[in-house]
């Protein structure tokens, strides 16, 4: 491959999704230039073939496109403006990804940020969480200029199965809060279910079956299936993330005078698991907080 297809990467976060997100472009071949708080974290994908940048000024020093995976729009303009951060590299011709999950409203600050300096900005949070992240499955969503859409498509290939250009900067994240807040109303649905079926005395492993045979049955349910019915909820999209999100969504709605009434009550019920310590734990895992507000003990597990 030549030209476009293998501009050299630069890649900012390598938490659960940004280091599997990574170490894809490494295995198709792209130069990857690494940096994160923690350089610990970097080690596998150094060992893969990645590169080490000392900051995220010399992350766009040494790259054409530059990808930004981080927890929440604060830490989005701390790269940016840091001393040593993004805005203080020479940014003409280079293009910034950003495809952390933040508000339209960020979006489109950073966006003008980065276009002030002479550079190109995408917004390109995706839909997934860990698996389809290792397997390059993901859905991304991407907001801004069609040519620089186009320009970093060969990347998106690699990291994702399909990709949605939903139009202007800050178009892609606000497709990401409808998708989260759908995936959130989808997980507390599931689990209301459950913790029906238990306390009405029916067996849980049942009633999962039922589920999984009528037209209610998802590839999403039957991946979070063995979490519920366990009861263990290693994070693949941790809760917190999405109190955060369904946050950014009500505050939207809230801007453009969208009344959404089962965000509002699914976002109260987030916000209560994570306050109560299961912010660390999958999103599956509101399925706890729900079957302790409803009084059942270990003993109705099953």
């Amino acid at each position: 491959m030549e030209g476009l297809v293998m501009q050299t990467v630069g890649w900012i976060g390598l938490g659960a999704m940004g280091n599997p997100m990574a170490a894809n472009l490494l295995r198709a071949g792209y130069e990857v230039y690494v940096h994160n708080r923690t350089k610990e974290r970097a080690e596998p994908l150094l060992q893969a073939g990645a590169k080490w940048a000392q900051s995220p000024r010399e992350v766009c020093e040494l790259s054409d496109v530059i990808v930004t995976m981080v927890a929440d729009a604060a830490a989005i303009e701390q790269l940016l403006t840091m001393p040593d951060g993004i805005l203080a590299s020479e940014l003409r011709g280079k293009t910034v990804v950003n495809m952390s999950t933040i508000g339209p409203g960020d979006t489109r600050k950073f966006a003008e940020m980065v276009h002030q300096h002479g550079g190109d900005f995408l917004d390109a949070p995706v839909s997934g969480s860990v698996k389809p992240a290792q397997e390059g499955q993901l859905v991304i969503l991407v907001g801004g200029e069609a040519d620089v859409v186009e320009r970093c498509q060969p990347m998106f290939g690699v990291l994702g199965k399909s990709t949605i250009h939903f139009g202007d900067v800050g178009n892609g994240s606000a497709a990401k809060l409808v998708i989260n807040s759908l995936l959130a109303m989808i997980t507390q649905g599931i689990s209301e279910a459950l913790v029906m079926a238990s306390g009405l005395g029916l067996n849980k492993d049942q009633v999962a079956a039922l589920i999984s045979e009528s037209a209610l049955n998802t590839p999403f349910f039957q991946m979070k299936k063995g979490m519920l019915l366990q009861e263990e909820f290693p994070p693949a999209f941790a809760l917190k993330l999405m109190a955060k999100d369904l946050k950014l969504a009500a505050d939207e709605a809230i801007r453009h005078n969208v009344p959404l009434p089962v965000v509002a009550t699914v976002l109260n019920t987030y916000l209560a698991a994570n306050a109560n310590g299961k912010g660390d734990l999958d999103v599956a895992s509101i399925y706890l907080q729900l079957k302790e507000l409803a009084g059942l003990g270990n003993d109705e597990k099953r």
